[in-house]
């Protein structure tokens, strides 16, 4: 079966290492406070909201990066992970992909359901921060626990 959007397996190992160090820095950054891992620099933003409202478009100014590149290192990790092939892709692995998929696409969101009807104020903003990485973790989680329960009933 052709796969045209998987990289070679190779990759899973890099992501890994990069989902890692990311994960790291931001449970770092959560319990030291210290998000000025990255000096503040110019920047070029298409849209920067300060903290009154008042917000610059299209404009170079003083930013801390430190939570974008934490931020993209874990996306690029994770994406890494789940878009690498296994080591024999076959129409099983590509029917657990699937269904992987689906069943993060379907957790993420009940989930994000229960967190509107419970969570309000400025915490949901931290939820729906959260929620950009859930669906992609859940699928890394989901797929290889699926594949790991095939090889321990295969090796029975």
């Amino acid at each position: 079966m052709e796969t045209k959007l998987l990289l070679p397996n190779y990759y899973k190992k890099i992501g890994l290492a990069v989902l890692l160090f990311s994960t790291t820095l931001w449970i770092y950054i959560a319990f030291s406070g210290n998000d000025q891992l990255v000096p503040e620099t110019s920047f070029f933003a298409v849209v920067n909201g300060d903290a009154v409202g008042k917000s610059k478009y299209f404009k170079i100014d003083q930013l801390n990066l430190t939570y974008t590149l934490v931020g993209s290192l874990f996306i690029t990790g994770s994406l890494l992970i789940a878009f690498a092939r296994e080591k024999t892709e076959d129409e099983y692995i590509m029917k657990l992909r699937l269904s992987s998929f689906q069943w993060a696409v379907l957790v993420n969101y009940l989930l994000l359901l229960l967190l509107f009807l419970f969570v309000y104020g400025l915490d949901f903003i931290t939820v729906m921060v959260y929620n950009m990485f859930t669906t992609i973790i859940l699928f890394i989680v989901r797929f290889n626990y699926l594949l790991l329960k095939n090889k321990l009933a295969d090796a029975k």
